[in-house]
């Protein structure tokens, strides 16, 4: 593995069986992304973009194959090694936003970190920093429930960065908001791309939400499109 990879899959195959039939999402796919990239995975329904993600995110272990997140191979850890590990390294980003509606948006941002053992005090200092960061300093203190769609997603984003992971997984980030907010959305990740070095993984239909990327993989049929990469 080159010395700034942060990802690798090697021969990833992941195999569901749905009653007498296996259906193989992903079909020895290999794949490799270095620290600071910013990378976009395209692929229409069914084509293992979400499969992919998960291996990516190390949410699933393949079914053969292997996956190293920062030079760890995650197959040969246990459910809870694997949960903790995950948790410092990769911060997640959803289309259904996945924020708990009865807290605010200073409390929903502190959760990854009280999973870390990080003190109340700097889960507050940090949580209140990251929503600055994001355009929300006055509605840290606002339910989730009371926030808009693109406020929701933005203390969304912001909740990925608490625990300041190397790596940043975005499934469909804009694709319950306008386009107008969606743009809001994707300058902000650039924004903490750039200045923080974030490796960027996001998974989207949209090509105007890729062409914020670097490079461009496109999935089909459970395998990465040759000459899919790159944009190309």
């Amino acid at each position: 593995m080159v010395e700034n990879s942060i990802l690798k899959l090697e021969e990833v195959w992941k195999t569901y069986k749905l009653g007498e039939t296996e259906v193989n999402a992903l079909r020895g796919l290999n794949l490799e992304i270095s620290q600071g990239d910013f990378v976009a995975i395209m692929g229409s329904s069914g084509s293992g973009k979400s499969t992919l993600l998960n291996m990516i995110g190390c949410l699933d272990i393949p079914t053969k194959g292997k996956v190293y997140l920062k030079g760890k191979d995650i197959t040969t850890m246990s459910e809870s090694q694997l949960s903790q590990f995950r948790g410092k390294v990769v911060g997640f980003i959803f289309q259904e936003f996945n924020l708990l509606p009865n807290l605010n948006a200073l409390q929903n941002v502190m959760l990854p970190m009280t999973f870390q053992g990080v003190s109340l005090s700097e889960r507050e200092r940090k949580a209140e920093e990251i929503l600055i960061t994001v355009g929300l300093k006055d509605r840290i203190y606002h339910q989730a429930v009371d926030l808009s769609g693109g406020e929701r997603q933005r203390v969304a984003v912001a909740r990925a960065f608490a625990n300041d992971p190397e790596v940043i997984i975005a499934d469909e980030p804009t694709g319950n908001l306008d386009s107008v907010t969606g743009k809001m959305i994707m300058d902000y990740l650039m924004k903490l791309h750039k200045e923080k070095g974030k490796t960027m993984v996001i998974v989207t239909h949209d090509h105007e939400i890729a062409e914020y990327a670097e490079s461009i993989i496109n999935i089909k049929d459970g395998r990465i499109v040759p000459n899919g990469i790159n944009g190309q």
